[in-house]
């Protein structure tokens, strides 16, 4: 983000869910979940240097991406409530699909993994790229 933009309001990133529909919403808390995910990762890092390194500027990018990371995770409530409480629909995030023991499915279509059949089996038994 540049140093004039600012985020988006809680009011305004609220109003603008109702035009998007369930599955945009599901890929928004997607996205946002993949982000905060992220930034974790970063500020553990980040931690780690500014402690090791008594670096101030370190430190106060700490601190604000745990400022964002509460944005977000302010968002992804406002997504949920807009599916279960205004939409009245249940909640199903992307992320629980796929888990071990459940099949995902697109549009009522079964997906299956499949070989690209350009990889070779190597020495450890891996048999190729799978997608």
């Amino acid at each position: 983000m540049s140093a004039g933009a600012a985020p988006i309001t809680f009011t305004r990133f609220s109003a603008a869910l109702s035009d998007l529909s369930v599955e945009s919403l599901y890929a928004k808390y997607s996205e946002l979940t993949n982000q905060l995910t992220h930034l974790e990762s970063s500020n553990k890092q980040l931690e780690e240097f500014a402690r090791e390194n008594d670096d101030r500027d370190c430190y106060e990018a700490l601190l604000e991406n745990r400022v964002v990371m509460k944005r977000f995770e302010e968002r992804k409530e406002l997504i949920r409530n807009e599916v279960q409480d205004v939409r009245g629909l249940p909640w199903r995030p992307r992320e629980e699909e796929g888990k071990v023991g459940e099949t995902a499915s697109t549009n009522g279509a079964m997906v299956h993994e499949q070989t690209n059949g350009t990889g070779s089996e190597g020495a450890d038994g891996d048999d190729g790229v799978h997608l």
